[in-house]
């Protein structure tokens, strides 16, 4: 299974653009959680209003999910600006983004999504572009180049990464402001998913809020995810009222437990606990086991295992922790490798 067919998976799918879309809040105001980011942007924008200037070049970084589009369109809306949008994959060219940035008007944001995959060359004419407003173009080749600079108006770049490691120390530098998204505390998802119920005319009582929340692994794009999928089961195995035994009921059929594993989640620990005596147990011999790659344990279901404490990696292999036999119900050895 990839990890977008997975429905607690925090990568965003098709159907979430358009579910996305219509969930997204306008305003700082309306976006929960991120309070201190939220309170920082504020001023840097009111800043740039007083001054009238273009907000200085923004970073977000953070786990897929958090919220980096969303806050990128927020900042659009607070500003007045009109936001562009592309991808670092999207620009192959110079070319192409040349006719992005000759495009582009006073006070525009561009926002550029995975923005670490943007290829170096690339890179090399942003950096004018993002320091001094100007853009370098080579004309002819050999010893007949020469390079004709073109002026820009002043606009704002919003790069979104997962990966911040990946961006090289010359494009972080430009970035005036840099922030990072965390995981949301399971308050705030509730806030957001009572919103998005509300948003979609959908009744849910507290408890189904707070089941959501608990299983939305605290990314609101999990939760959004959540509540549709059990706002479906309601309108066929209820009322269209999402109440707490429909709620539960609906999570039963998804496999999901109280704490937002799966059942690919709880095969891994299994298969730890059962066949290797809670480990070490090797990556490589893991995903035999398991019919997993490797390199999808590592990156997809590791995580948020290690997160629980249900999980350690050591120089040995990986290990199932105490709390991942309490969590499965399996009796803990009195002696073994546990953690």
């Amino acid at each position: 299974m990839s990890d977008t067919e997975r429905i607690i998976s925090s990568k965003e799918n098709p159907e979430d653009k358009m579910w996305d879309s219509s969930l997204r809040p306008q305003y700082l105001q309306e976006y929960v959680g991120q309070d201190k980011i939220k309170e920082n942007l504020k001023i840097s924008i009111e800043a740039a209003k007083k001054r009238s200037e273009s907000l200085d070049h923004v970073l977000l970084y953070g786990a897929p999910g958090l919220g980096k589009t969303t806050l990128a369109h927020v900042i659009a809306k607070e500003t007045g600006a009109n936001l562009r949008i592309t991808s670092g994959p999207a620009i192959e060219k110079a070319g192409d983004l040349a006719a992005i940035l000759t495009n582009i008007a006073e006070n525009d944001i561009l926002f550029i999504d995975e923005i670490h995959r943007l290829n170096k060359s690339i890179e090399e004419i942003l950096y004018p572009a993002m320091e001094d407003y100007a853009l370098d173009i080579i004309m002819g080749k050999g010893a007949s180049a020469r390079t004709l600079r073109l002026d820009l108006p002043r606009f704002t770049i919003i790069g979104a990464t997962t990966k911040a490691s990946h961006l090289s120390a010359p494009l972080r530098d430009r970035f005036g402001l840099v922030h990072h998204l965390n995981f949301y505390e399971n308050k705030d998802i509730e806030k957001i998913v009572k919103r998005s119920a509300g948003i979609l005319d959908i009744n849910i009582d507290n408890v189904s809020s707070e089941a959501i929340g608990a299983r939305s692994r605290r990314t609101p794009r999990v939760a959004n995810r959540l509540l549709k999928r059990v706002r479906d089961y309601c309108q066929v195995k209820g009322n269209g009222d999402i109440t707490e035994k429909d709620c539960l009921d609906s999570f039963k059929m998804l496999e999901v437990d109280d704490l937002g594993l799966d059942f690919i989640d709880r095969k891994i620990l299994e298969i730890i606990i059962d066949k290797f005596s809670g480990g070490p147990v090797g990556l490589n011999t893991l995903s035999a086991a398991s019919g997993e790659e490797m390199a999808t344990i590592e990156d997809v279901y590791e995580p948020y295992l290690m997160q629980l404490g249900f999980l350690e990696r050591s120089a040995r292999g990986r290990l199932a922790s105490a709390r991942a036999y309490n969590h499965l119900g399996r009796h803990k050895p009195q002696t073994g490798n546990l953690l």
